[in-house]
């Protein structure tokens, strides 16, 4: 792992950089520049950028005007404000006439964690992986939030970009291969596979390192596009190792891991943990609140445990079921 970088600050540097190389990019915001880091971008091109009040819904469908005379708007708010006070716009505007529109939500997860559970963002990807034509993406670390950027920018059609306010260890390198739709395994393993979506892979990479040393060989992906989800991936990993375990700063329903599960049961079902929120957390420290609730390295390492113990189980079952026949 390398040094710790904001996503949120490599987000911001980014969307000044993609403003200098194109000017159909606007920017549009709730009065949070300074926190989502796109006023970064507002103050290098303050015609192209728009702070609208704390008014989501009029925000988002300002967005839908802009798209529909030719710009590129990103519009930047907390993601939980976004896909809630946004919603309407959001699927009867911009999802309806699949304009070109790039939802830019910070702050997601558990990361706006003093804020307390008002302003951490749990049921985002749930929505936005439900409305029609939108593309899901979370991004791990600071290269791969400025690959995201101008992959969403290039993409024709409305885009979700899932932005967490936390430092990540910086993972990648610039010269990181970034393409939507398409999930990077990023460590190899025959016994389980830790599919992961945003920052959770550092700790998901600490706890491969941790079973490794008991002689568990544990593959992790990063799944940073949640919708379209990168079927062939899953299927190859649930062949090859014959358990999964989804991790995610989201609920466990109606994010990753529900689209995980759904691959998994429609075309290679096997053992399968999913880990994420099941309640609403409290205001506190970040790393504290990541720790109670659950997303450690040794509690991910431990739900890896249980779903090969469910795998050997099943295995002992079904060659029982082979050999009735034979008592």
């Amino acid at each position: 792992m390398g040094e710790m970088t904001a996503i949120r600050d490599a987000y911001g540097a980014a969307f000044k950089e993609l403003g200098e190389q194109d000017s159909r990019i606007v920017g549009l915001e709730a009065d949070v520049a300074s926190s989502t880091k796109s006023g970064i971008f507002g103050n290098a091109f303050p015609e192209r950028y728009f702070n609208v009040g704390i008014s989501e819904l009029n925000m988002v469908s300002m967005a839908a005007g802009l798209a529909r005379t030719g710009f590129i708007p990103f519009v930047n708010t907390f993601a939980v404000f976004m896909t809630t006070r946004g919603a309407d716009p959001i699927q009867s505007l911009i999802a309806y006439d699949h304009l070109n529109v790039k939802l830019c939500g910070a702050y997601c997860g558990l990361s706006d964690s003093y804020d307390g559970a008002s302003h951490q963002a749990i049921t985002d990807m749930a929505f936005v992986r439900s409305v029609p034509g939108m593309t899901v993406i979370s991004t791990a670390d600071a290269a791969e939030t400025r690959m995201a950027v101008f992959a969403a920018a290039a993409h024709q059609g409305p885009v979700y970009l899932r932005l967490s306010r936390a430092c990540a260890p910086d993972f990648y390198g610039d010269d990181m291969k970034f393409r939507i739709g398409k999930g990077i395994r990023v460590r190899d393993g025959s016994d389980v596979t830790i599919i992961t979506t945003g920052t959770v892979l550092h700790r998901a990479i600490q706890a491969a390192a941790r079973l490794e040393e008991e002689g568990i060989r544990a593959a992790v992906v990063d799944m940073h596009t949640v919708k379209p989800i990168d079927q062939a991936l899953i299927q190859e990993c649930a062949k090859q190792t014959g358990a999964i375990v989804t991790v995610e700063e989201h609920s466990i329903y109606g994010g990753l891991g529900s689209a995980v599960a759904e691959v998994l049961a429609e075309h290679c079902p096997v053992p399968m943990e999913r880990m994420g929120a099941v309640d609403f957390a409290e205001s506190g420290d970040y790393e504290q609140l990541m720790e109670k609730y659950g997303y450690g390295p040794e509690s991910i390492a431990q739900r890896c445990r249980d779903v090969m113990k469910r795998k050997q189980d099943s295995r002992t079952r079904r060659l029982l079921e082979r050999t009735r026949h034979l008592f």
